[in-house]
């Protein structure tokens, strides 16, 4: 274990793109959108306007499938201007119902840093979006006994892990935040002195991304793989 670990009592995991594949199912649905739109507007410029309204709906809907398909729906009607058919409205709600219905698919290492470190930290799994989905998904991957519980938070900034630190009774210098987000899962973590280990996913959401300048300054690690994190606090 490196010296800056020593404290550490509990680790939370981001939940999407750190234990298991997530991203990869929205772009793929965002493909799939803009191909069932294409009659209306460019492919690109479907995928411009989809995101936009996913920011325009995101402090009303949050984050997570539900709030995404909403959005498509509405991005539909705008782009028909109302005349979209009820078939393409069904596949639209198809396009989110698959998207639940993945298989949750672990990312490597995974099971296997959590089975070490859940005999000596307090796990807990610290993930933003639908509460139901998000539980749905930790039954299906099997990993549920690691976890001393799941904290599905409203939004993934300085004042909801503070918020978190508080109800876990613990200093932030005692908590560690693992996870493939520099906005969500590193950068908050360090703003409020706590520690973070940023485990890159190799497809990040638009909103998600960061510019070099938000990072001057900050100290945080970054590894490779789950498993690269074992050495650091073992």
């Amino acid at each position: 274990m490196i010296e800056e670990y020593k404290n550490i009592k509990v680790i939370g995991f981001d939940a999407d793109d750190t234990l298991w594949v997530n991203e990869t199912y929205f772009r793929d649905a965002e493909v799939a959108f803009a191909n069932l739109l294409s009659q209306f507007e460019t492919v690109n410029k479907i995928d411009q306007e989809l995101f936009k309204m996913e920011m325009k709906n995101l402090p009303l809907y949050g984050y997570g499938v539900k709030g995404f398909v909403l959005s498509m729906v509405e991005m539909a009607l705008e782009l028909s201007n109302n005349n979209v058919s009820n078939k393409t409205m069904q596949t639209i709600l198809d396009i989110g119902k698959d998207m639940l219905n993945k298989p949750v698919e672990l990312l490597d290492g995974v099971e296997e840093v959590l089975k070490t470190l859940s005999t000596k930290y307090r796990l807990i799994l610290a993930t933003k979006g639908d509460l139901l989905d998000q539980q749905r998904k930790l039954e299906k991957s099997g990993l549920t006994d690691y976890f001393h519980h799941i904290e599905v938070l409203i939004d993934k900034q300085d004042v909801n892990y503070s918020k978190l630190l508080n109800h876990l009774d613990i200093k932030p210098s005692e908590f560690l935040m693992v996870g493939n987000s520099l906005k969500s899962d590193v950068l908050p973590l360090v703003n409020i002195k706590a520690h973070a280990i940023h485990v890159p996913f190799h497809t990040t959401w638009a909103h998600e991304q960061v510019d070099e300048k938000e990072t001057n300054g900050k100290t945080y690690k970054t590894v490779a793989s789950l498993l690269d994190i074992l050495p650091l606090l073992n």
